[in-house]
């Protein structure tokens, strides 16, 4: 199992400490989000202060950029990190996408995979001369001028890794993506039950093993030194569930615990902007029912026993500054899960690889 860190999530000038940071602590990758920050910025500046790291994103939100345009972003950063990139890529829900990113909506499951289609097909025409011709429900790719081509590389293809909650953007994952980033709103029953049984159907329609797809560790991480400090990171991911909990695409992992009504509470509230009262209403017994939680001494038996699906999990950084993203297991929302000292980390780092 490879173990990630956050970074990222900060003004630039603090990104160079964090990423010289995160390699020196040992981590395999350091992935970014995009809340408040540009996630490219932070990926090009983590190519430039790092030399064996992989970095990853979780996530960039996609649909606002154009295919051809994150495919030649994307192109460009393998290119400079010499094939370090593991792009992370999410749909946001409808209302950003019309209402914050003044963008267009369509089918986010369908338009994804057409996406990531025109992608790689962009790629080939310029590692391979490929002819552009590609075509799918929301996106066409059939002009190259050779003065547009940057021609190719010498690496392999960034890695596209694809967030999902629901059921038919796993399916998507299976089906053209390098990786499944489940969304901190996740927890192992759904996983289970919906999400990897999706991400099957994609594999079978593409033809293909789920052994090619690198699977995260997926839902809220309540970590800590102690049974104490466990407890309150369960109690910190109240406030995340509260927010996350009320976006309506989102209310299938609470359908598979019979939460659906607590849902439709934070809909409503949600409506009114009474954030507080959101957070009230969830109670500590459902953080507790969403949460991997495990104290660190016990991380790498409960990772084995919780997590044997995934090949990547996340853990935060020893420096007091990691805001972690939603996506991938690398999910706290404005939680903060107790960090591990640097000795404890080591020992974490190589107990997980293991498994």
């Amino acid at each position: 199992m490879k173990v990630f860190t956050g970074y990222g999530e900060v003004w630039l000038g603090d990104v160079r400490e964090q990423v010289q940071r995160a390699e020196a602590a040992g981590f395999d990758g350091i992935s970014s989000g995009e809340l408040k920050h540009n996630s490219i910025l932070a990926l090009t500046l983590a190519a430039e202060y790092s030399e064996r790291i992989e970095l990853a994103t979780s996530v960039t939100i996609a649909f606002p950029r154009s295919p051809y345009v994150m495919a030649q972003t994307a192109w460009d950063l393998q290119e400079f990190s010499k094939g370090r990139i593991n792009l992370g890529l999410g749909s946001q829900v409808k209302g950003h996408n019309v209402r914050r990113f003044a963008g267009a909506w369509t089918p986010p499951a369908r338009r994804m995979e057409g996406y990531i289609g025109m992608m790689r097909a962009v790629w080939r025409s310029w590692q391979e001369g490929e002819r552009p011709r590609f075509h799918s429900d929301d996106y066409n790719y059939t002009l190259l001028p050779p003065a547009f081509s940057p021609g190719p590389i010498d690496y392999p293809y960034p890695k596209i890794s694809l967030a999902c909650v629901g059921p038919r953007m796993a399916e998507a994952a299976g089906y053209c993506a390098d990786g499944l980033l489940p969304h901190g709103f996740m927890t192992e029953k759904y996983l289970r039950e919906t999400v990897l049984p999706a991400v099957q159907k994609g594999a079978d329609r593409a033809g293909r093993s789920t052994d090619e797809i690198s699977i995260s560790v997926g839902g809220f991480n309540a970590f800590g030194e102690t049974d104490s400090e466990v407890e309150q990171a369960i109690e910190s991911l109240r406030r995340p569930i509260s927010f996350y909990g009320s976006t309506r695409s989102y209310h299938g992992v609470f359908r598979a615990h019979g939460l659906e009504s607590l849902g439709m509470q934070l809909h409503e509230l949600s409506l009114k902007g009474r954030w507080d009262e959101m957070y009230e209403a969830v109670n500590f017994e459902v953080a507790l029912e969403m949460a991997n939680a495990s104290t660190y001494d016990n991380l790498p038996r409960y990772a084995r026993e919780h997590f044997d699906y995934a090949s990547r999990i996340h853990l935060p950084m020893p420096s007091g500054r990691d805001r972690t993203s939603v996506y991938g297991g690398d999910a706290s929302g404005d939680a903060r899960a107790p960090e591990p000292s640097e000795e404890r980390l080591q020992w974490l780092v190589k107990e997980l690889r293991e498994i």
